[in-house]
This record gives C-alpha cells, sequence and structure tokens, in this order.
C-alpha cells in the first residue's frame, strides 16, 4: 500500500537537504527514486533541487497542467520499478 509522507515548517528549516538525504539513502540501497519540482521555482537552475549546505540533484519539472501518471510512466525504464517519488513543493 503507498503511503504520502508530508513535510512542512519554515523557511531554512532543512526540508530540501532532508529530501536529498532520503533519496541519496534510498538509491544506495538499490531503490529507485524520482524528484520532482515546481516549474516556478526559479530560486536555483531549474529542473534541480537545491540545498543551501551544496547537496543538489536533478530533478524533473511540474506544473498545475502537468500529467504526473503520464511523467512517471515516461520515467520508467528497463522495467524497473520506482520505490519513492520525493516532491519539492517550494514556491
Amino acid at each position: 500500500m503507498a503511503q504520502l509522507y508530508f513535510y512542512y515548517s519554515a523557511m531554512n528549516a532543512g526540508k530540501s537537504t532532508s529530501l536529498l538525504q532520503s533519496s541519496y539513502n534510498y538509491n544506495e540501497r538499490g531503490m529507485r527514486t524520482v524528484i520532482f519540482t515546481a516549474e516556478i521555482d526559479n530560486r536555483f537552475e531549474q529542473g534541480k533541487v537545491s540545498s543551501r549546505i551544496g547537496l543538489s540533484a536533478e530533478a524533473l519539472l511540474y506544473s498545475t497542467t502537468t500529467n504526473m501518471a503520464e511523467l512517471i510512466k515516461k520515467k520508467i525504464v528497463n522495467k524497473k520499478s520506482i520505490v519513492f517519488l520525493l516532491m519539492n513543493a517550494n514556491s
């Protein structure tokens, strides 16, 4: 069964850092992750999630018109399953 975890807190509390650490840890154990970030978030390089401590990772862009199911289907390559979807919703 799928689970949803929602983290929220004030700016500069480490949400992006936590997301990047989670992705790294899951990938290190062989669990495939996909990171999404909002198309309107232009604080850093577009298509990237970055933290203040220098960590960063490539991310897929989404907007209000994005068909998430189709986007996820395109990311499944060689019949590998995606174990975790991580979404950075800062805007």
